[in-house]
């Protein structure tokens, strides 16, 4: 009995040892396929370097989108400029004869259209424009009587044609006068009430000043009013001596406001004349858009991409669309489905802009505004 139990203890030892050889040789004869799903785990874990953000996240989150500049540092030129109408597009209102304002009809922000009478000056220049007028057109309608009469004697034969000769010059000279009298009306502003001059916009826009009062006198000249178009605007820039003779017409221009807003524009022309006090010269500057953004008055930032003396071309971006994540310097650049993040290397920094000197090419879509959000959230995956 003793001898069948020693035989059955052998047989499960023999059995349990064969398992576990035949276990340990299927792990070293199986694929590596946990292997292969570690690696796949660890490369998953690793930071992606793109972030998928739609057209209207990237509208939402305020994040700016423009193209590499091909310019060096050099050919940037730093300037700060100020926002002034067009010579045709501001106009000062005054009044043309010496009186008192009775009527005023806008106020100052209110919008107003060439032609327009803004306000009446009563006046006793404009009384006596208004008799001129009259009597020099009195004097024309009796003039062309008399010569219709002397036409009438002369077909008659009783009047000589001499007499109806001398009655057609002074017809001529009372129509002279009488257009004489209402040119000088027309350019005094005489009203219809024949005593006030109206002070009258030439330009359509909105008043941006308004300095007369009910019940003042006024001398003739002085400015009452001024009316300015919004959305004909241009931009002086004050530059440099140095840096002038660098800047030609046709050169992009990237304008920047206080609040951080940019609006694109092209160098319009140069004065090529330094003010004796300041010693720089004015660039003039036409917006290409942002009438909503600039007013006249307003103060910018421009950043002027000088096209003229400048060295070897290189690649500058604004300095917010450099990031660093990691031990990385990066550019996100645009891509279908977002942005995706590309190393790249400084060469230097200037003015708020930074040289690339490898890994981004001009032309190239990047992120510059805001750019910090798209870092934020390529971190935030790398988090997760």
């Amino acid at each position: 009995m003793k001898s069948d139990n020693k035989l059955y203890a052998g047989a499960a030892v023999g059995l349990i040892l064969a398992a576990l050889a035949g276990f340990g040789v299927a792990r070293m004869t199986a694929p590596s396929a946990p292997v292969a799903e570690e690696s796949a785990v660890e490369a998953e874990a690793q930071p992606a370097d793109t972030v998928e953000i739609t057209a209207d996240g990237i509208k939402t989150s305020a994040i700016s989108v423009e193209a590499v500049s091909g310019s060096s540092l050099s050919g940037i030129v730093m300037a700060s400029a100020t926002v002034e109408a067009t010579p045709d597009a501001e106009a000062v209102l005054t009044a043309r004869a010496p009186g008192t304002v009775t009527r005023i009809f806008k106020r100052i922000g209110d919008t107003v259209q060439a032609g327009e009478a803004i306000a009446l000056v009563e006046s006793r220049d404009a009384s006596a424009i208004a008799a001129d007028r009259g009597t020099a057109a009195a004097r024309a309608t009796l003039a062309a009587r008399q010569l219709a009469r002397e036409k009438s004697l002369l077909a008659q034969g009783v009047s000589a044609r001499a007499d109806y000769e001398t009655a057609e010059a002074n017809l001529a000279v009372a129509r002279a006068e009488a257009r004489q009298a209402d040119a000088a009306a027309r350019a005094a502003r005489v009203a219809g009430d024949g005593r006030s001059v109206s002070v009258v916009s030439s330009v359509s826009g909105r008043i941006t000043s308004a300095t007369a009062s009910l019940g003042s006198f006024v001398q003739a000249e002085t400015e009452l009013f001024r009316v300015a178009d919004p959305r004909s605007i241009q931009i002086e820039a004050a530059v440099p001596v140095a840096d002038a003779g660098r800047v030609k017409a046709g050169d992009r221009v990237e304008l920047t406001t206080s609040d951080g807003q940019k609006v694109e524009g092209r160098v319009r022309s140069a004065t090529g004349v330094v003010d004796a006090q300041t010693r720089q010269a004015t660039v003039v500057i036409t917006p290409s858009g942002g009438g909503s953004v600039i007013a006249p008055g307003q103060l910018v930032q421009a950043r002027i991409f000088a096209s003229g003396g400048q060295g070897a071309s290189g690649v500058t971006v604004p300095q917010d669309a450099v990031q660093t994540v990691g031990e990385r310097t990066v550019v996100f650049v645009r891509t279908p489905k977002g942005f995706k993040a590309q190393t790249v290397q400084v060469a230097s920094r200037s003015g708020g802009m930074v040289a690339i000197a490898a890994g981004l090419k001009a032309g190239q879509q990047i992120a510059t505004t805001n750019a910090f959000l798209l870092k934020a959230e390529l971190e935030k995956e790398s988090a997760e």
